[in-house]
């Protein structure tokens, strides 16, 4: 597979072996129509404010590695907020169904790999 950026090219697998690519480009305003996206979406983000929304994944875990920058992960667990910080290397494992978002005290970059089928999003 020839070299490719996170950030202009998502990823999605199968779980069985299977992975297509998918320019980003377009690519959240087609997201519920898209037949060619599996199950798990592997993506770069650049994040340089707080999330305007929490997000929840029904379906899967989530698995969030900061690349560079700062981020606090607030997790919403039965109503009670838990807050994660995360400095460049660490590791977030969103639980399945918890909702979350995070505070971006300085420009940041991460890597998402989400279970995604009927993620949901609510105002903050």
């Amino acid at each position: 597979m020839p070299r490719l950026d996170l950030e202009d090219t998502y990823l999605s697998l199968d779980g069985q072996g299977r992975l297509r690519r998918h320019p980003v480009a377009g690519f959240w305003e087609t997201v519920d129509d898209n037949p060619d996206l599996l199950s798990t979406l592997v993506s770069a983000y650049v994040s340089e404010e707080d999330w305007p929304n929490w997000e929840m994944h029904p379906g899967g875990d989530e698995v969030l590695v900061l690349i560079e920058g700062r981020m606090i992960m607030i997790l919403d667990e039965a109503g009670r907020e838990r807050r994660l910080e995360m400095a460049p290397g660490a590791t977030c494992v969103v639980p399945k169904g918890v909702w979350h978002r995070a505070l971006v005290p300085e420009p940041s970059r991460f890597i998402a790999i989400t279970y995604g089928a009927g993620t949901t999003h609510r105002p903050a």
